[in-house]
């Protein structure tokens, strides 16, 4: 039985705990803040409550896969896991809208021809035949193996773009994907959101990007009851089932390296925790900022998505009156100025009208009795962090509030009359979310392409017994994919350099 100490609470942490433990390992977790689940976080006030992280769950086999692991009970029988139908409605710049039904490609090519025309349905399709080469041939190196030391193998692009123009150039962008595939700006703007909501900018996306909606579409979206929250809960639960120890309100100043090898860390209180390994869940670019590791840079790191500088503004409103019986649980309202988003997320300043996602779930338990809780929020560049001039948070706090209006202003478009039902509203910035988690950004999944720019740190340090685990590692960000990294991370400790992946 070995020891072992994992930093931070997030979900990826929290799987390869429960993982470890169930090896037969003694697990201590250590977490800086006084609660569990990272960036999956709940606001309440007022007998109203707010995922202030992921509202909605992909892929949810691995969490199934997790919770069968790890007590061979069902995620059903830990949390109430509702498939989203319809799965989302889409407002367009120029009034147009479209709703589509959740897992469904030919219901979601049947909504696209009746409410875009026909033919567009078809451009979409094709589409997403061709999103699914890139996903086979991507998935299992990708996302269930540890990522190898040559990552050469993902600096090319898997998606297969048609080639267009003189040079019968492929698409290198998902933007330029839209743009030459789709043929239509609503069926681009339905593209890009995709990219968006995970916090990649569609101009500068490589076209494999192209896995997101098709992994979406195909595997559908799922609510859990009482909020996303209510997972971290189960995690969490599952974690003290098995003997996992947490100890909060413990930040982690050190790691103790002996002889080149991670052996325990060293406590904000001058505590010292010995380990046989210490598994990192916090944010890769919080360890260097604090200088946890013994690297001078992050430019030291092979891995880090260093091409991602984006993150979320979240805006928590709640409202009297009762939600509209068929609403829409997920409703995205297009930016009329798409153009203009990129280039502000590229140059790191707010746009005038960005793409927002507007979630009205149907959950009483969100809610006092007669109300609603919508949440409304939007990727955006997300700054230091540190309050320098260059960053788009070191103003005033009414530029966030400015912001947080125009946000509001186009939610209306699924949420008609909301600023005349407004009780109040909370504005959460990439500020919270560096004060929560130890960095502004919120990390993406990983894609291959770029170069290889967007692939996250490896789950295996260049430090013996050291390991990282979450949204920061491979396979990176997101529900799913935090789940994956810390299956993988159990995978190395238990099986050593013979793991070969996930099965």
């Amino acid at each position: 039985m070995a020891r072992i100490v994992v930093i931070g609470a997030g979900m990826g942490a929290m799987a390869a705990a429960a993982r470890l433990a169930v090896a037969g390992h003694r697990v201590t977790v250590y977490e800086r803040a006084d609660t569990y689940g990272g960036a999956v976080r709940r606001f309440e006030r007022d007998g109203f409550a707010f995922d202030t992280g992921p509202g909605l769950l992909h892929l949810p086999a691995v969490w199934r896969d997790f919770f069968v692991k790890t007590g061979k009970e069902p995620l059903e029988k830990c949390v109430e896991l509702v498939q989203v139908d319809p799965a989302s409605r889409h407002v367009f710049s120029d009034g147009t809208a479209v709703t589509l039904p959740n897992a469904s490609r030919a219901g979601v090519v049947s909504a696209l021809d009746e409410a875009l025309g026909a033919g567009a349905g078809e451009r979409w399709g094709d589409f997403l035949g061709r999103a699914r080469d890139a996903w086979d041939r991507s998935r299992r190196p990708l996302l269930e193996e540890p990522l190898p030391a040559d990552t050469s193998l993902f600096a090319g692009d898997p998606y297969p773009a048609l080639r267009g123009g003189l040079l019968r150039r492929p698409a290198r962008t998902l933007a330029e994907v839209g743009r030459r595939e789709l043929r239509d700006p609503r069926l681009a703007a339905l593209l890009d959101s995709h990219a968006l909501a995970y916090g990649f900018d569609p101009a500068s996306a490589p076209a494999s990007a192209a896995v997101l909606p098709y992994m979406e579409q195909t595997f559908g979206s799922w609510y859990v009851r009482g909020g996303m929250r209510a997972l971290a809960d189960a995690v969490h639960e599952r974690c003290l089932a098995r003997k996992v120890e947490f100890v909060l309100g413990a930040e982690v100043t050190d790691v103790r390296i002996e002889d080149g090898r991670a052996v325990g860390v060293v406590l904000a209180d001058g505590r010292t925790a010995g380990a046989d390994h210490v598994v990192a869940g916090a944010p890769v670019p919080a360890l260097y900022r604090d200088q946890v590791l013994p690297w001078g840079s992050q430019d030291e790191w092979p891995h880090h998505q260093s091409a991602l500088r984006t993150g979320r503004v979240t805006v928590c409103l709640a409202l009297r009156g009762a939600r509209k019986e068929g609403a829409a649980h997920r409703t995205v309202v297009h930016s009329p100025d798409r153009a203009g988003e990129s280039a502000g997320l590229a140059a790191g300043r707010l746009c005038e009208r960005p793409t927002v996602v507007v979630l009205r779930p149907d959950d009483e338990r969100l809610r006092p009795a007669g109300h609603e809780a919508v949440t409304v929020t939007a990727t955006v560049p997300a700054g230091a962090g540190d309050r320098t001039p260059d960053d788009p948070w070191a103003g005033d706090a009414t530029d966030a509030q400015a912001f947080a209006d125009r946000m509001t202003a186009a939610a209306e478009a699924a949420v008609p009359g909301l600023r005349e039902r407004l009780l109040w509203r909370e504005v959460r910035t990439p500020e919270d979310t560096f004060r929560e988690t130890g960095s502004p950004r919120v990390p993406g999944p990983a894609l291959a392409g770029a170069g290889g720019a967007l692939l996250p740190a490896a789950n295996v340090s260049p430090v013996p017994g050291m390991y990282f685990a979450g949204g920061w590692s491979h396979p990176g960000g997101g529900l799913a994919h935090s789940g994956m990294s810390g299956a993988l991370v159990a995978g190395l400790i238990v099986e050593g350099a013979d793991f070969r992946g996930s099965q």
